[in-house]
C-alpha cells in the first residue's frame, strides 16, 4: 500500500467536493482523508494500491459535478497514520 497527497485547486470548495471525493474513495476502497483549506483548495490523503490511487487522481482530475477542477498535484507522502476508512475534515 501507498500513500499519496493531492492537491487539488479550481472551484472545488462549495460545490460537494469533499463529499463527492468520500464517496467516490469509498467506492475505489481507499483509506485517507480530505479537508478544504484556506487558500481555496482542497487536500486529500489517500491509502491504496497503485492502481486504486491512479483511478482516485484521475477522479480528482475530472471531480464533482459542480466543481471546476483546474490542476491536480499528486506528491508521496509519509506512511506514518493508520487509516481504518475515507473522512471528510473540517477545515
Amino acid at each position: 500500500m501507498k500513500v499519496k497527497k493531492f492537491a487539488v485547486y479550481g472551484r472545488v470548495q462549495g460545490v460537494g467536493f469533499r463529499y463527492f471525493t468520500w464517496k467516490e474513495a469509498c467506492k475505489i476502497g481507499i483509506t485517507g482523508w480530505v479537508k478544504n483549506l484556506s487558500d481555496g483548495s482542497v487536500l486529500v490523503i489517500a491509502k491504496g494500491s497503485e492502481e486504486q490511487l491512479t483511478e482516485l487522481y484521475q477522479w480528482l482530475q475530472r471531480g464533482s459535478p459542480s466543481a471546476v477542477v483546474k490542476q491536480v498535484i499528486m506528491e508521496d507522502y509519509p506512511d506514518n497514520e493508520s487509516f481504518h476508512d475515507f473522512s471528510v475534515r473540517r477545515t
